[in-house]
């Protein structure tokens, strides 16, 4: 087998997209800093055969380039530097084009390129007498070893007066902030992933009825398949997470891969998957009946999650924190758990005893929201930066802004109790749909498909 480590044509935004990012970064290295961004590595699957190379989101951010053994150089005057694969046509043959350093400046729009089998020779060069060398921490093994390396030589030279940096900074503060409000570009193309994901999703939800109706066996991996298509027939250039699909009972598995398991009349199904387009995610869930109609105990439940979902919605808004999304999820859960007999009064007390509590967690054990773009649990802090803490020692959830982008997704589980009323037992429900935020609320990506009772066995009949 081959593996294609191909460029998008030639980046996947207009140079001066890149060029301005690298302007915004450069202009927070402070006096004298400079900073190292590599790629990812290739990752060996088995014998000579690696897993489909997926770059860095760091470095893409800063150059669109996707090839792998790559590292790029900013200095704080702008001065961008880059190292790459040379030029090699006997690997081309079986690997596919590289660009190269002689061709990369103009086609990247950077300042200069070496090879990277010469970076140990170049990069000290490039940190005498700097103050401050940024990177990212925790994020590539071995790299704060290899820039001791680096830093190696330059020491040396000490008595010939070069000064040797000496401090050291997390890049991933300052790109983490820079990313977690996305510009018109990403949202175009976030957009256009939401699109492609959610087409995949109406076909999943279709082919599962037609082929149930139609007398033919099920599984989960026949709905899997579908996703796939429609990714790759979209465009995409595949998923941006493993998508879940996950028939009956293993929709209370919150991680769960598709497997082989039958996909009966009667189930829910729960599909979680999202494709990746030009670097950026979508993430979508839906959760919907094998043979597009819901029995009375599903719609219930469904029903109670798609409410707290709109009151996670109205609470997605500009001034509003993080958290906000989450709390509201919970109020309307807690109550519902109530109603509908899943949780108790006499034992377990009043809704904000439950809330306070916890006792919700038997059945809604994750989080409302996360960030999303680059990478389906994307970067960037969520408390708010600044904010003193608390006396409990915790800190003030993110302020929401216009431009950030999250993922908005309760569900219940209901795995089987003694005191867990029958009917309910091994029904998971999670709906998610990705939203920006605005100034007056949010815009939601993915409401191609829909997520209303009615919409959905609608949908299932055609």
């Amino acid at each position: 087998m081959t593996a294609s480590t191909a460029l998008l044509p030639p980046t996947a935004y207009p140079l001066s997209v890149y060029a301005q990012r690298r302007a915004r970064l450069a202009a927070q290295l402070g006096d004298g800093g400079i900073a190292i961004v590599p790629t990812a590595p290739e990752r060996p699957r088995n014998r000579d055969n690696s897993y489909l190379y997926r770059h860095d989101s760091y470095f893409f951010y800063l150059t669109g380039f996707t090839e792998p053994g790559a590292t790029l150089v900013l200095a704080a005057d702008g001065h961008a530097t880059l190292f790459c694969q040379p030029k090699d046509l006997e690997r081309e043959i079986w690997d596919g084009y590289r660009l190269g350093p002689e061709a990369a400046p103009a086609a990247l729009g950077l300042d200069a390129a070496f090879a990277n089998t010469a970076i140990d020779e170049q990069l000290p060069a490039l940190l005498d007498n700097r103050q401050c060398v940024w990177w990212p921490f925790a994020t590539h093994d071995g790299l704060a070893a290899q820039i001791e390396r680096w830093l190696t030589p330059v020491r040396q030279r000490a008595r010939a007066g070069v000064l040797c940096p000496a401090q050291q900074g997390d890049l991933c503060r300052l790109l983490d902030d820079m990313r977690l409000i996305k510009d018109a570009h990403e949202l175009a193309t976030m957009r256009r992933a939401a699109t492609i994901s959610a087409a995949a999703h109406i076909r999943a939800m279709q082919c599962s009825s037609h082929m149930l109706r139609s007398g033919q066996d099920v599984r989960e991996y026949h709905l899997d398949a579908e996703l796939l298509h429609t990714f790759r027939h979209g465009g995409a250039q595949g998923v941006a997470y493993d998508s879940i699909v996950a028939a009956g009972a293993n929709a209370c598995v919150l991680h769960y891969r598709a497997g082989c398991t039958p996909v009966r009349d009667g189930d829910l199904v729960l599909i979680d998957a999202g494709c990746e387009l030009d670097g950026y995610a979508a993430d979508i869930t839906r959760t919907f009946p094998a043979n597009g109609r819901f029995t009375g105990p599903q719609r219930d439940l469904y029903q109670l999650v798609l409410a707290s979902q709109h009151a996670a919605i109205a609470a997605t808004r500009a001034g509003n924190r993080f958290n906000d999304p989450h709390d509201a999820t919970v109020a309307v859960l807690a109550q519902g758990l109530l109603d509908l007999g899943l949780l108790q009064a006499d034992r377990h007390g009043s809704t904000q005893d439950i809330i306070e509590n916890k006792t919700y967690t038997q059945f809604y054990m994750h989080r409302t929201s996360h960030w999303l773009g680059m990478d389906v649990h994307d970067c960037g802090s969520y408390t708010e930066p600044g904010a003193p803490a608390r006396p409990d020692g915790s800190r003030p959830s993110r302020i929401l802004q216009p431009g950030m982008c999250l993922t908005i997704e309760p569900g219940l589980y209901v795995r089987p109790a003694d005191d867990v009323p029958e009917h309910f037992h091994h029904l998971g429900i999670r709906i998610e749909d990705d939203a920006v935020v605005t100034a007056i609320g949010c815009e939601l990506l993915t409401r191609d498909v829909p997520v209303e009772v009615a919409e959905i066995e609608a949908l299932m009949r055609a």
